[in-house]
């Protein structure tokens, strides 16, 4: 009959500060594995940045002055939502289309960086 002894309270703190060191180790060996790739040097372009085309400026369209041709090029955007943009004028900003339900949410999470909501300013009146 053999006599299973438990580890000494020594013993378990001992076991608990290897553990802990290896682990932090372990985890700062794979940050630096990340962190290892160096910089390109200046002049360089990667592959990637050569294939890309420059980004073409977006014409923001104006949901407050907007056309109904020109609301239907938006995605997402037809004739009867066309028509009711048009209906809820004035907007005080393009995130009222999707809170009045004016679209559906989908639908303005997909053109929301197409169009802007411009206020006309009264004019000034000479008093």
């Amino acid at each position: 009959m053999s006599v299973v002894t438990m580890p000494s309270a020594r013993h378990r703190v001992k076991r608990r500060v290897l553990v802990g060191l290896a682990v932090m180790v372990w985890a700062g060996l794979s940050c630096a594995a990340g962190a290892a790739s160096a910089p390109e040097p200046a002049g360089q372009a990667s592959a990637a940045s050569k294939k890309a085309p420059p980004a073409k400026p977006v014409k923001l369209i104006d949901i407050n002055s907007a056309s109904r041709a020109q609301l239907k090029t938006l995605p997402g955007i037809g004739d009867a939502e066309a028509d009711k943009i048009i209906a809820g004028r004035p907007y005080l900003s393009k995130a009222d289309l999707a809170s009045k339900n004016v679209i559906p949410t989908g639908v303005y999470l997909s053109l929301k960086n197409q169009v802007i909501a411009i206020q006309k300013t009264p004019p000034k009146s000479k008093a």
